[in-house]
């Protein structure tokens, strides 16, 4: 009988030690800093702002957690940092794919987006017909390429086209692709003319259009955004929870309208 009492205190205090670890530490949040609306970040004050900055914000409120720290992160490097333990969760407009839910866990979409492209006006590209090809950026790491390529399969804009074996570095199937670190880069390459087109999800694109450019006429590939946390996190439950709850109730809905996403 005392044994079983000196375990189960031991038992406790080890509970109590684990939720005060969660509640009293920092979440460390990883985001884009980048995209005005979800995240930017300003050189100023070293300070992010926009919707995924308050999602996560809110969600360290809710956890207990005493404080949030936030981590600039590419479309590669998001994976690699829950990998490593480096970051707690990363929201960065980061698609859910079934490849990424066999890697790490997801919570709920929070945000549903669709992939297009963006172009110099003059250079008369309208729709994925003219991208025939041509030089199209995207953002190592991303589905953006893959998502374009079948695009113009289903269109019969492009022939021979096999998803399962497309590997965006070699791909010259009708169209090929340039990866870059981030998406400035790409900009930068389309107004140099390095690239023909820049291709990634429209809430995304929308930061780089100018009055010089424009979005061809399609859009494709609906990208589901999720929280991502380490596969088996304890975390994972509760953001799912959370995230659940406040599509119901209408707050993430009222997140989004604040920031005119």
């Amino acid at each position: 009988m005392k044994k079983f009492l000196v375990f189960a205190l031991a038992l406790c205090l080890l509970c109590a030690v684990s939720a005060m670890a969660l509640a009293d530490g920092t979440f460390r949040v990883g985001v884009k800093q980048d995209l005005y609306g979800f995240s930017l970040l300003d050189q100023t004050t070293n300070e992010y702002a926009g919707f995924e900055v308050d999602l996560a914000k809110k969600l360290g409120e809710a956890l207990g957690y005493d404080d949030v720290e936030f981590t600039p992160v590419t479309a590669a490097q998001r994976g690699p940092y829950l990998d490593n333990d480096d970051l707690d969760a990363v929201i960065a407009t980061f698609t859910i794919t079934d490849e990424r839910k066999a890697k790490w866990d997801f919570s709920t979409p929070y945000y549903v987006d669709a992939v297009t492209v963006l172009v110099n006006t003059d250079s008369g590209i309208a729709d994925l017909a003219g991208l025939k090809d041509k030089v199209v950026g995207v953002s190592s790491g991303s589905t953006s390429a893959k998502a374009l390529a079948t695009a113009m399969a289903e269109a019969d804009v492009i022939d021979d086209f096999d998803a399962d074996a497309f590997e965006i570095a070699t791909f010259n199937g009708g169209v090929t692709f340039k990866e870059f670190d981030d998406y400035p880069a790409i900009s930068m390459a389309l107004a140099a003319g390095d690239v023909d087109a820049f291709c990634v999800d429209k809430s995304i694109l929308s930061n780089y259009k100018t009055s010089d450019r424009s979005f061809i006429a399609d859009s494709f590939a609906p990208q589901e955004y999720g929280v991502a946390t380490k596969q088996g996190s304890e975390l994972s439950p509760k953001i799912e929870e959370l995230i659940t709850t406040w599509l119901e109730d209408g707050t993430i809905d009222a997140m989004t309208a604040e920031w005119g996403i």
